[in-house]
């Protein structure tokens, strides 16, 4: 499996089951650092992919990932490693329910690309299915977590499936988090919308609520989609 080469990093994706993809381009491209975060932590971080563009983007001095995949672990920090950014990125190789009861640190900044097929999913590859199944990490696990980690002013940034919008609302509401800006994403104009893009904080305000189009046709993709994601993609 090639590497993924970006503009300004390499990420290496042999060990990984779970490639670079545009999910985790889009929300490492479009979670908000108007706050100017000191600390971001992205969960289950995979290739590192996330924490790299965050680390690109940001001047945080600390950028903490959690991984759980063996493989996957040791990818991510080989990719951190490799990046210009390697003093201030740090991946712990642990499950999230122990890192929550672990960690008395909190932070600014909380992303995550979390597994997302709550059905059954077999596609042969294990690794694979087991990353993008939702029963390795729960949403409500991931948002009550995301919540007891969160500062009081921090910014929690996920993308999930369309579907799951309204559910992953009411988890949030349960542990004091609420929507405050929402992206809704569609590959085409002619497709149904597919991913959420969402971000939450303490505070319940009135959500700025819009949405993406990728592409207009194949490989033409839209202005905004382009000005979104070309500080990281090489051609676009």
């Amino acid at each position: 499996m090639k590497p993924f080469k970006f503009k300004e990093f390499t990420v290496y994706q042999n060990q990984c089951a779970m490639k670079v993809g545009t999910d985790g381009v889009l929300l490492g491209a479009w979670a908000s650092l108007d706050k100017l975060p000191e600390s971001i932590l992205d969960i289950g971080a995979g290739t590192g992919l996330i924490a790299l563009q965050m680390a690109q983007r940001s001047s945080a001095e600390v950028i903490d990932a959690i991984e759980l995949d063996d493989g996957a672990y040791e990818q991510c920090v080989t990719n951190f490693e490799a990046s210009p950014w390697g003093d201030r990125l740090f991946c712990y190789h642990a499950g999230f329910d122990e890192f929550v009861d672990e960690m008395d640190d909190k932070y600014d900044l909380i992303v995550s690309n979390p597994p997302f097929y709550s059905e059954d999913v077999a596609s042969g590859n294990e690794p694979r299915d087991k990353a993008r199944q939702n029963i390795s990490l729960p949403f409500g696990e991931l948002v009550e977590g995301a919540a007891k980690l969160l500062t009081e002013d921090g910014i929690f940034a996920v993308i999930i499936p369309f579907k799951e919008e309204s559910n992953f609302i009411a988890l949030a509401k349960n542990s004091g988090l609420f929507p405050v800006r929402i992206t809704r994403v569609k590959g085409n104009p002619e497709t149904d919308f597919k991913r959420c893009l969402m971000e939450f904080c303490f505070n319940e305000v009135k959500p700025n609520i819009n949405n993406l189009v990728i592409e207009v046709g194949r490989h033409q993709y839209t202005k905004e989609y382009i000005e979104l994601t070309q500080a990281f993609y090489l051609k676009i």
